[in-house]
């Protein structure tokens, strides 16, 4: 009887192969010419709605100053724009624009074509399934480290 792997195993599994995921798609050629931490906070802004620099770093777990440069560069695009906090007047918020969210989409769509296409071709129906059940398991797990 094999014995099954153990959470370690799994765990150095799991990392070993949504590190090469990532690297891949972060080496193709992308739309719109996001870097990884501009694509991140866009689509942070996108989902989570208007924040402030500070709640975008610590999201992101990254320094203020970071962000901060971060925000200036797609502000400076026009992809975020900052108004006025509603309650403290001494805090800026930060929002996705229009052009933004139009941004995120180019960029999703192709990753995701990009995704499918290897997906379509190199995977039974079977692994698919397995894919689909997985998919909103490792979004809970990055969420939780």
């Amino acid at each position: 009887m094999d014995k099954a792997p153990n959470i370690d195993d799994w765990a150095d599994d799991l990392y070993d192969g949504v590190s090469l995921l990532a690297r891949r798609l972060h080496q193709a050629p992308g739309v719109a010419g996001l870097s990884l931490p501009e694509r991140s906070a866009l689509a942070r802004l996108e989902r989570g709605g208007p924040s402030t620099t500070a709640e975008l770093a610590r999201a992101e777990q990254i320094t203020p100053q970071a962000m901060a440069n971060t925000l200036g560069a797609l502000e400076a695009r026009g992809l975020v724009s900052r108004r006025p906090h509603p309650d403290y007047r001494r805090r800026v918020t930060v929002s996705v624009t229009t052009e933004g969210i139009e941004t995120l989409r180019r960029k999703r769509d192709a990753r995701g074509q990009q995704l499918a296409a290897a997906l379509a071709k190199d995977f039974t129906a079977e692994e698919l399934t397995a894919l689909f059940v997985a998919a909103p398991l490792i979004r809970r797990l990055a969420e939780k480290l």
